[in-house]
């Protein structure tokens, strides 16, 4: 029984911290470049454990964290969806590059999942925010080699840098 429970400790515990990272109050001037951490821990544990970790862990995070920020409920489910999508069909060429393709390839997830954001706001004819709405690309694409090694030291060892 306990070996069919601990392959998700670590994951869930993972996906609370980034939950929890996405509503820490920051300063005004620090607010709009606040990472994607629940799309970077995602994308990591979809390419990680692409058994353990679908669809359905991308959905229940999105409304989770429409839930936590206030938003349009489906909003970022919506949004989430695609990214853990891509992450499954390509995580065994994204298991064998290097860091910095690796990173290319999560940038590139991350824009899809802000333009998705960014149409979703625009259907549901909410105000569509400037250009600073893509701020958060530069710190999570900084950050994402950090997630990944300080993921990989739990999770799975053929995910460490290279």
């Amino acid at each position: 029984m306990m070996a069919r429970i601990q392959p998700f400790v670590l994951p869930v515990a993972t996906f609370v911290l980034a939950l929890a990272l996405s509503i820490v109050p920051l300063g005004d001037r620090v607010a709009p470049f606040r990472p994607d951490w629940v799309p970077l821990v995602l994308i990591y544990w979809a390419v990680a454990r692409p058994g353990h970790i679908g669809l359905l862990a991308a959905f229940a995070m999105g409304l989770a964290l429409d839930m936590l920020t206030g938003s349009l409920l489906g909003r970022h489910a919506l949004a989430l969806l695609p990214i853990v999508y891509l992450s499954l069909r390509l995580h065994l060429r994204i298991r064998v590059a290097l860091v910095w393709q690796v990173t290319v390839t999560v940038v590139l997830m991350l824009v899809l999942y802000r333009f998705l954001l960014f149409w979703i706001d625009g259907v549901g004819q909410r105000g569509i925010p400037g250009p600073i709405t893509w701020a958060p690309l530069l710190s999570s694409a900084l950050l994402w080699p950090m997630v990944m090694i300080a993921l990989g030291r739990f999770g799975r060892d053929d995910m460490k840098a290279a």
